[in-house]
């Protein structure tokens, strides 16, 4: 029946184009790690992928959009670990959870996370793909205040201002250690880990 032929084409492709497009994000990711930003090439990229310059463009139209969907490949894995934080009952475990997983993600993504920051300033795509992360793990930090008993509102201290404030501190602290070597995330998960208990009253 000739009708088949082109839809059983069609999932052909788009399985293949799933595939060269992972392809394309993966070699970026580890180009990150090895060269940087600036120094990678989507030359590099496209060879890295077993793909030819013009191949990539049919993806991708530069450099920058490549790295901006790893970005937002990223950060679907930052929101799924924001939402599990906020399932948690108990805020202590909550927090331990969420410090867990924090260092999973800057071990396995580091470099993407560090790029992210790095151009969220320039890359508008990239600032606010990075900026709505911080506002869902805002609202999970929140959340855990809350059930700590800290007050709801955002006056200074109350859960949403605390939350905000917490956020960015944890952000920073994991961009530094990672930057120096995995080995310090640990480290940098327990101070960070420490502050929040004792911003929610729970240090003892």
């Amino acid at each position: 029946m000739p009708g088949h032929h082109p839809a059983r084409s069609r999932r052909t492709t788009e399985r293949k184009g799933d595939v060269r497009e992972r392809a394309i994000l993966d070699t970026c990711e580890a180009l990150l790690a090895d060269k940087g930003y600036d120094a990678m090439t989507v030359g590099d990229i496209a060879q890295g992928a077993g793909i030819t310059r013009g191949a990539l463009y049919f993806y991708f139209g530069s450099k920058q959009e490549v790295v901006t969907a790893l970005v937002a490949r990223t950060v679907e894995h930052l929101w799924e670990r924001s939402r599990a934080t906020a399932r948690h009952d108990e805020p202590r475990p909550a927090v331990a959870t969420a410090m867990r997983r924090t260092v999973e993600l800057w071990n396995a993504h580091g470099t993407v996370m560090r790029t992210a920051i790095d151009l969220s300033l320039t890359v508008p795509e990239i600032g606010e793909l990075w900026s709505h992360t911080a506002d869902l793990f805002i609202a999970a930090i929140t959340a855990v205040l809350e059930r700590a008993g800290v007050p709801p509102g955002s006056e200074p201290r109350q859960a949403s201002a605390m939350a905000r404030a917490l956020c960015w501190m944890i952000e920073r602290t994991f961009y530094h250690a990672s930057r120096e070597s995995p080995e310090k995330l640990p480290e940098a998960a327990a101070t960070c880990e420490h502050i929040w208990l004792i911003s929610a009253g729970l240090d003892s």
